[in-house]
């Protein structure tokens, strides 16, 4: 098995219960040497008998992806590379659309190459009708596995999960919450209206090994997220669990205020898992899927390649205009 991006938040909770089922061998492939090392120490500590292989480089490499794939025979793959912050990529945009698409095809066409049995890949409900560079990449991503998917007979099984935001995860609101409690500094929120749909990073990752195992080919899973949450709502019940009270007009006394800042570049006031596409039930409460009409790969291919050659020319406007003509309609 191996998993891209193994040192994020999903990245690593993947290893961990990956490691659980004992593989013959888990790859751990990462682009920052920091987080390779931190998940590779953990994993270490309770590896037992696991043969546990750190490989550091970017999925953009696509001679290290495939020779990889192709050293440790890897079956399985789980590709949850991806930069996510929203207003990071937003600025980033080249950047963001080269490591969430441009990789994305890297991987997927290395895992053909090969002849992994199955790529799954991660995705966000930002992938639907997309308003950030960070959502528009990752649709892209997932028509990349829905067109190669579509081809005469492929040897990969290729699968999406798309799910919400993730508690504690790498820039979610609850650890940023929790230092500003700390610091009893403003809790900051973007919008007194603005939600979220939230799942634990446990439960997510069992779901996204589930559903990865249902894909027979181009299936957009969406998993159950319950529903959304109003991230005011969830500023005032941190604060209420410290043990402390908001400050606000009825309590200038009290500890802690919410401060609304305004949504950022690219940030929705609601997100969506789904559309009015066809949605059916799978054979877990949990998990749905998205029918959808895949793309064609002949059409998409050369797509992918003129948006190839903006980023290569560090045509940031270009790169833009390209990615939302290709993927911003969403589904």
């Amino acid at each position: 098995v191996l998993v891209t991006g193994a040192g994020g938040s999903i990245g690593s909770e993947l290893c961990r219960q990956i490691a659980r089922h004992a593989p013959r061998r888990l790859v751990i492939f990462e682009q920052s040497e920091t987080a390779l090392y931190e998940i590779e120490q953990h994993l270490a500590d309770s590896a037992g008998d696991l043969v546990l292989t750190p490989v550091l480089g970017s999925v953009l490499d696509r001679i290290l992806v495939e020779a990889t794939l192709r050293k440790y025979s890897v079956e399985t793959l789980y590709h949850a590379a991806a930069y996510k912050h929203v207003p990071i990529v937003e600025g980033n945009v080249i950047e963001g659309v080269r490591n969430n698409a441009l990789g994305t095809r890297v991987v997927a066409e290395a895992a053909l190459e090969v002849g992994v049995a199955s790529c799954v890949l991660i995705s966000t409900d930002k992938a639907v009708r997309p308003s950030s560079v960070m959502g528009a990449s990752k649709r892209l991503a997932e028509m990349i596995l829905q067109a190669l998917a579509s081809r005469d007979a492929p040897v990969t099984r290729f699968g999406v999960v798309r799910f919400g935001n993730v508690l504690d995860s790498s820039g979610s609101v609850v650890p940023l919450f929790r230092k500003q409690i700390r610091e009893c500094r403003r809790l900051t929120v973007t919008h007194p209206e603005a939600t979220r749909y939230f799942m634990t990073v446990n439960e997510a990752v069992e779901l996204v090994i589930q559903a990865g195992a249902m894909a027979k080919g181009g299936e957009i899973f969406v998993l159950d997220m319950g529903e959304p949450v109003k991230i005011s709502e969830l500023a005032r019940k941190m604060i209420h669990l410290s043990g402390l009270r908001e400050k606000d007009e009825a309590h200038p006394d009290g500890d802690i205020e919410i401060c609304y800042t305004g949504l950022r570049p690219g940030e929705k006031l609601k997100e969506n898992l789904l559309t009015d596409s066809n949605v059916l039930e799978t054979g877990h409460p949990k998990i749905l899927w998205l029918q959808s009409e895949p793309p064609q790969w002949t059409t998409l291919a050369p797509q992918l390649d003129e948006i190839a050659e903006a980023a290569a020319r560090r045509r940031t406007d270009a790169v833009r205009a390209l990615l939302f003509q290709c993927a911003g309609a969403g589904t």
